[in-house]
């Protein structure tokens, strides 16, 4: 029998949700390239294009905008809701390419977002949920947010796929108004995840949830690359603080810094690098990398990703048991499947 595939982070948006994006979306930008983007949902030319890939089975999540960037508290929940049913029809009408789906939240209405998380997974079979690197500018460490952490560990035993974001009006220098030459993406959102995984690691999140299942995009972001300045240079945290406020942090903690960073999950979506992907296998270790391809966001609109993740895995060498468990034995223990889908 051959290997099987999980894709675990790839890319849908249901037709009546691109719908919701063009009417309420806020950026421009994005709403050209999700509308134009003909994978992301036409389902039925999406599952043509996997023929190339028989072994490949993609576990489906949202695009941005999430349905918090572009609605408020009272219109988020209806969004998202929009979303989940989309993605769980998908995975109805063809469950041989898409045996299931993350569930999308309304993060900016902290009791609805608990409410769709139980919805998503009791009812239409999500298995987990997806989360941006903060919500609405509020960092992933909040208090307010919390409970969506605990309920979908704790209650729901299932992990968090966390997606990168930064606006491109986000300037990176002061003295201008937006961010140039899609720097935002391209280098802002692995920045951004690093960030978000920091705070975590810092505010105890770990060890208030030590069974926390994240998987990050991209591999971790910047943390496996900087892992040596960052193991070091933490190891002194607060030495650089004037008023000595984070001095304690390290004794707070029950491991070392660099620990808790490893205990992430990290997706090979590194656009098909292999010395990349290896260093990413360095930090993490085969048992903590997964299987992905952020498909269709590549330049051949689908396909490329796919075929460039396998090629980055393929040409590492790998031992068996760690290739088998990259493809699909950790997406199994992470989803609670106990057999290899059919």
């Amino acid at each position: 029998m051959k290997t099987p595939k999980i894709d675990i982070y790839n890319h849908v948006m249901p037709p009546a949700y691109v719908e919701l994006v063009k009417k309420h979306g806020r950026e421009p930008g994005m709403i050209k390239r999700m509308s134009n983007l003909r994978m992301l949902w036409d389902m039925p030319a999406r599952v043509e294009m996997l023929k190339s890939f028989p072994d490949v089975q993609q576990v489906i999540s949202l695009a941005v905008p999430s349905p918090d960037m572009m609605g408020s508290p009272e219109e988020s929940p209806h969004f998202a809701r929009v979303a989940n049913v989309g993605m769980a029809e998908i995975c109805q009408q063809w469950p041989e390419q898409f045996p299931t789906f993350v569930a999308s939240l309304p993060m900016n209405n902290p009791k609805a977002a608990l409410e769709e998380m139980d919805y998503a997974i009791d009812h239409l079979g999500a298995k987990g949920i997806q989360v941006l690197t903060n919500v609405g500018g509020k960092p992933l460490d909040h208090e307010d947010i919390f409970p969506v952490f605990e309920r979908i560990t704790n209650h729901h035993h299932l992990p968090v796929w966390m997606h990168p974001t930064r606006p491109g009006n986000k300037p990176d220098y002061d003295t201008e108004d937006r961010s140039k030459y899609e720097v935002w993406q391209v280098l802002g959102w692995p920045f951004e995840s690093s960030v978000a995984m920091s705070r975590m690691v810092f505010s105890g999140l770990f060890d208030r949830l030590p069974e926390l299942k994240l998987i990050t995009h991209h591999c971790g972001g910047m943390l496996p690359y900087f892992s040596g300045r960052a193991e070091t240079l933490w190891a002194q945290l607060g030495s650089r603080s004037v008023d000595n406020s984070e001095a304690d942090i390290l004794k707070n903690l029950k491991k070392k810094p660099i620990e808790y960073f490893k205990m992430f999950y990290g997706d090979t979506v590194l656009g098909g690098s292999s010395s990349a992907l290896q260093c990413g296998l360095d930090f993490f270790g085969s048992e903590h990398v997964v299987f992905a391809s952020d498909c269709p966001f590549d330049p051949e609109e689908g396909p490329m990703f796919i075929r460039e993740g396998l090629r980055s895995i393929e040409t590492l060498n790998l031992p068996p048991e760690d290739a088998r468990r990259i493809y699909f034995g950790n997406a199994f223990k992470l989803l609670g499947w106990d057999q290899e889908p059919k």
